[in-house]
């Protein structure tokens, strides 16, 4: 039978890392029991890393030692080479229907009486980081519908980089910016835990849905290893062990994550492009 790479016996684990979807302590610690429980039931060992910001992420989806780690949708489909999926979550919400897929949700402050996007237009709108799909490529995208000859811009200023969701949400929370995105996993995580942070805002608009951002390994991690992560994971709905823990991190599950699925992030990219809208402004 192969050994597998990283297994227990090995002196050097392979990574994984939720650095996308630690927005509360609580959610960071139902990660790592999940991680471990992969690990565990995988026969794969897992060293559980932070790779908190504001280091790049970019930085960490070089790393050669990628067991089961988060990326971005969109800069997985633009990776040469491409990084191995493993498997991608199922939000528990009824708006995910059973599907690996988020959104960009559009939040404001309560106060602010905005009844709908447009009446944050001539405003301050806010992004987290241009190789973010949730934060700048979806909202860009999702800004195109609203734009005309007459109107090209469409808000007084363009603040970012935000760099987290976090920050995001504190910059309309603070009233830096009038509208911001926030990644609709990442907001169901604040919300389950954290609610407070959410009490003073509200979703005005959501982008078109797109695939969840997967987890995967790294582009060279032999087939055998691969497969182990990835049963692991599919299989934890079914475990009672992972029932609460799946129920802390707001998810139904795993399914297999599709490549050409997330190429949806580069043609809402070249529409924004063609239409010379660089950025979300």
């Amino acid at each position: 039978m192969p050994e597998l790479a990283g297994s227990h016996g090995d002196a050097m684990p392979l990574i994984a890392c939720a650095r996308m979807y630690n927005v509360t302590p609580a959610a960071r610690q139902a990660w790592a029991r999940l991680f471990a429980w992969v690990s565990e039931a995988s026969g794969v060992a897992l060293q559980v890393i932070e790779h908190a910001a504001p280091a790049p992420l970019e930085d960490l989806w070089r790393r050669p030692d990628l067991g089961c780690v988060f990326i971005c949708g969109w800069p997985f489909s633009r990776a040469l080479p491409q990084p191995q999926l493993i498997a991608a979550p199922i939000p528990a919400g009824h708006r995910y229907e059973g599907q690996p897929i988020y959104a960009t949700d559009l939040i404001v402050r309560r106060d602010r009486g905005y009844r709908r996007l447009e009446d944050t237009f001539g405003g301050r709108i806010g992004w987290t980081v241009e190789g973010s799909h949730s934060g700048f490529n979806a909202l860009r995208h999702h800004l195109l519908a609203f734009r005309s000859e007459d109107r090209p811009r469409l808000y007084g200023e363009s603040l970012g980089p935000a760099v987290t969701p976090a920050t995001a949400l504190a910059w309309v929370v603070e009233g830096r910016v009038d509208v911001a995105p926030l990644d609709s996993y990442a907001l169901d995580l604040i919300r389950r835990h954290e609610p407070e942070r959410v009490a003073e805002i509200e979703v005005i608009d959501s982008t078109a849905a797109a695939p969840i951002p997967p987890l995967v390994a790294g582009h060279a991690l032999d087939a055998t290893t691969r497969e182990a992560l990835r049963r692991a994971l599919l299989k934890a709905s079914a475990d009672s062990e992972m029932e609460p823990v799946l129920a802390e991190l707001c998810l139904s599950g795993f399914a297999v994550a599709v490549a050409k699925d997330y190429d949806i992030t580069l043609v809402r990219e070249r529409a924004a492009l063609a239409a010379g809208y660089r950025r979300p402004e």
